[in-house]
């Protein structure tokens, strides 16, 4: 009889698993650079996969902010609002198999290291002309 329960079971959690969607994670992107990736499991049969990508238009030199995850599929709408006097438009893109929100980065990673390196080096130099 034991056995007969372990069986229903695993093949219950087994068909639970399957009706999961798994999304790539990331909580907050800036210049192309995820802070925090995972991969997350939705919970719920009316969630997709989105990359929601928030751009200032009044600063067109800013790539804006970026971010990834799971959400209600009727909540897939762009927007558009103000922050600090700045106007902002909201894209989301949303699918729903898993992983097809792949998480994506701007730039090789030489001009990501370069990037890096520059500001470590603008560090630096502030700290050691600020000691002479």
């Amino acid at each position: 009889m034991g056995k007969l329960f372990l069986c229903f079971a695993v093949a219950i959690a087994s068909l639970a698993l399957v009706e999961s969607l798994t999304c790539n994670s990331c909580s907050a992107s800036v210049f192309g650079f995820c802070l925090s990736s995972s991969n997350v499991t939705c919970s719920g049969d009316n969630q997709t996969c989105y990359t929601g990508k928030a751009t200032f238009p009044s600063v067109s030199s800013f790539g804006g902010f970026s971010n990834q995850g799971c959400r209600l599929n009727t909540t897939c709408n762009n927007a558009t609002g103000s922050l600090l006097g700045f106007n902002y438009n909201v894209n989301f893109s949303c699918c729903a198999t898993d992983n097809c929100n792949p998480l994506t980065f701007s730039g090789a990673p030489s001009t990501k290291m370069t990037f890096t390196a520059a500001i470590a080096g603008a560090v630096l130099a502030t700290i050691l002309g600020s000691k002479l």
